[in-house]
């Protein structure tokens, strides 16, 4: 039987369970852009893009777009009270400067070691570096949002990565339809699995052995 998967909003609400109050973060294009819908209640974070925006609300309303105002996957944004704007060197200038807490992308793929591949697909020859490299360097913690696999039905998670990486050792959890996964020096620990999953589901669908989490829990959302 089919099991049902998580849609892209849902990813991202798990996601945003994560960010503390007083985060400074940076989402990544796809699922990553939908985190700052879902604002964990109590906590203020504070959304940074490199175009040069710290402190933007959710997607802006139909009928309230600016055209410049857009996070990383090019989406209208909603303007917050104290939110500023300036150049994107000084943008970049707060990544490298280890000042961003959280950065939540995208994957093509994660190793059982941490390693990132997000910014180019080399069957289609093309990739697009943006700030991902900065991020993953710079960034205190990394957060994958990810569907668990490829179009094809081939894993995302795999013992090593196949596709150019981004940053080696540098994810620390990932967040997919199926699974929060765990980086740590012992290996991939499995935490929580989507509703109607069951441990056994995720690793076979997982490249890499799992480690089952103790106190292995259905995703709380």
């Amino acid at each position: 039987m089919e099991r049902e998967r998580l849609d892209r909003e849902v990813i991202a609400l798990r996601v945003a369970r994560e960010l503390q109050d007083g985060d400074v973060v940076n989402l990544g294009i796809g699922i990553p852009t939908l985190c700052s819908q879902f604002v964990p209640e109590g906590r203020t974070v504070i959304y940074h893009s490199e175009s040069g925006v710290l402190g933007y609300g959710p997607l802006a309303e139909p009928g309230d777009e600016d055209i410049d105002l857009t996070n990383a996957g090019g989406q209208f944004l909603a303007r917050n009270p104290g939110m500023s704007f300036f150049h994107s060197a000084d943008a970049f200038s707060m990544i490298r400067g280890g000042h961003i807490d959280v950065a939540v992308l995208g994957a093509f793929q994660v190793s059982a070691r941490g390693d990132l591949a997000n910014w180019m697909l080399p069957q289609r020859g093309i990739g697009n570096v943006g700030g991902a490299m900065d991020l993953a360097a710079g960034a205190r913690r990394i957060i994958v949002a990810m569907e668990h696999a490829d179009r094809d039905g081939n894993p995302k998670i795999v013992n090593e990565c196949s596709f150019p990486l981004t940053g080696t050792g540098c994810v620390s959890l990932i967040v997919t339809d199926i699974a929060v996964v765990e980086v740590t020096s012992d290996g991939l620990v499995l935490r929580e699995v989507a509703p109607g999953w069951e441990a056994q589901d995720v690793q076979a669908q997982t490249e890499p052995a799992l480690i089952v989490s103790a106190d292995l829990t259905e995703m709380a959302l």
